[in-house]
C-alpha cells in the first residue's frame, strides 16, 4: 500500500505552472481506447492499496491505482464480489481506470453499471485542490452525483485518487442454458426472458448460439433451468465461456480489424450487422468488427435507439465517439471547465473539442 497523493497533487501543480499537459495512467490496459494520448505522463499506478472494507457493510474503499485483481482477492475471502464484472486485462487493470473508462460486464443490464456502484470518490481538480464528493454509504449520494460523473470522462476531469463502491455476494447457484438460432430470433428471445421474474444475470448471442446465464438462490435457478429447457452447459464450459466474454478475450475480439461498441435499444435490430456481431447485455450492447464509415455507423445506431463508438483499431486521431449535439458539447464543455479550467488532464481524449 502506498499513498501517493500529495506526490500527484504536486505534479498537477507544478503542470499548471509549467502550461503543461498530463496524461493520467494507471495500469496502461485501456490506452487502446479513446483518441490518441497527449501530455507528460502522469503515473498513478504506484498510488494504490484498499484502505477501507467493511464486509457486513458491503462496502469497500480502493485507491485508484489498485490492481482489480488484489480488490477481487480480497472480496473473494468473505465470498463477495464486484458485480459489475469489470475486465482485468490480464490482471493489469485498475480501479480508477475502470470508473475512468466505464468498464462493466455481461451482468450490466442485470447487476449495474461500474457507475452504479460509485459511492464515493475523492479527485484532485485542475487547480490541485484534493476533493471528496459522495461518501461510503448510499444515502451520501445526492445532489450533482460528481462521483458517477467520472464514469466515462476519462480522466479528463481530474486525477481519481480513491473510490468507494458497494460490493455484493456471490450468487449461490449459477448455470447457463445454450439454443441454437440466428440473431434476430435471439434478440427476440433474450427480451422475452429479460421481462420474466426470473434469475437471469447475463444473456448474449454470438455465432449461432444464445447463451443465458442464471445466478441466484438455488432453488430459483434450479426451477427456471427445468421451465426453460436449454442446453446446459458445464459448471467450468460456463465459467470459462463468461470470463473471456468479460475479459474480451473470445476469438472474436483477436483481430486486427477495427472493434465498433453500439449501445441501443435491447429488442431493436441492426439488419446488416446483427448477424456478424457478438450481440451482449440481452440486446443492448452489440459488437462488430470490420472497416465501416463512422458517418454510416452512426446513422445505423442512431436508427437502433442509441449510439455508437469505435472501441479499438482504426484511426485514433480522429474521432471515436459518437457525434455529440451542440447543446450536450456546451454542457460537457462547461463541466470540464469547472473542474480542470486550463485544459491540463488528458486533453482531447474523448472529443477534440474537450
Amino acid at each position: 500500500m502506498a499513498d501517493l497523493s500529495t506526490e500527484i497533487q504536486q505534479q498537477v501543480l507544478a503542470a499548471r505552472d509549467a502550461k503543461q499537459t498530463l496524461n493520467i495512467v494507471g495500469g496502461g490496459s485501456k490506452s487502446f481506447m479513446g483518441r490518441e494520448a497527449v501530455g507528460e505522463r502522469l503515473d498513478i499506478s504506484g498510488h494504490r492499496g484498499i484502505v477501507n472494507y467493511q464486509p457486513v457493510e458491503l462496502v469497500l474503499t480502493a485507491r485508484a491505482g489498485t490492481p482489480l485483481t488484489e480488490i477481487e482477492a480480497a472480496l473473494a475471502e468473505n465470498n463477495q464480489m464486484l458485480a459489475f464484472e469489470p475486465p482485468r486485462f490480464s490482471g493489469v487493470a485498475t480501479l480508477g481506470g475502470t470508473l475512468a473508462c466505464n468498464q462493466s460486464g455481461p451482468g450490466r443490464p442485470w447487476t449495474g453499471s461500474v457507475r452504479d456502484h460509485v459511492l464515493g470518490v475523492r479527485l484532485i481538480n485542475g487547480l490541485g485542490e484534493h476533493l471528496k464528493f459522495g461518501g461510503q454509504v448510499m444515502k451520501n449520494v445526492a445532489g450533482y452525483d460528481v462521483s458517477r460523473l467520472q464514469a466515462g470522462a476519462m480522466g479528463s476531469l481530474g486525477v481519481i485518487t480513491e473510490i468507494s463502491l458497494k460490493v455484493l455476494p456471490k450468487p449461490a447457484a449459477s448455470r447457463t442454458l445454450v439454443w441454437d438460432m440466428g440473431a434476430e430470433e435471439a434478440i427476440v428471445f433474450m427480451n422475452q426472458l429479460a421481462a420474466r421474474p426470473k434469475p437471469l444475470s447475463a444473456a448474449c448471442w454470438l455465432l449461432g448460439r444464445c447463451y443465458v446465464r442464471l445466478s441466484g438462490a438455488l432453488s430459483a435457478v434450479e426451477a427456471t433451468v427445468k421451465e426453460w429447457k436449454g442446453t446446459a452447459l458445464t459448471q467450468n464450459q460456463a465459467d470459462q465461456f463468461w470470463q473471456q466474454l468479460g475479459q474480451q478475450e473470445l476469438p472474436f475480439f483477436d483481430t486486427d480489424l477495427p472493434l465498433w461498441r453500439f449501445s441501443v435499444n435491447s429488442a431493436a435490430g441492426i439488419p446488416s450487422l446483427d448477424e456478424l456481431s457478438l450481440i451482449d447485455w440481452g440486446g443492448a450492447q452489440r459488437w462488430f468488427r470490420g472497416e465501416q464509415d463512422k458517418l454510416h455507423m452512426e446513422s445505423l445506431a442512431a436508427t437502433a435507439g442509441g449510439q455508437v463508438s469505435l472501441y479499438a483499431g482504426g484511426e485514433r486521431r480522429s474521432e471515436v465517439m459518437h457525434t455529440t449535439p451542440a447543446v450536450l458539447q456546451a454542457i460537457q464543455k462547461r463541466i470540464k471547465a469547472s473542474f480542470d479550467p486550463d485544459g491540463i488532464f488528458n486533453p482531447g481524449r474523448l472529443y477534440h473539442w474537450m
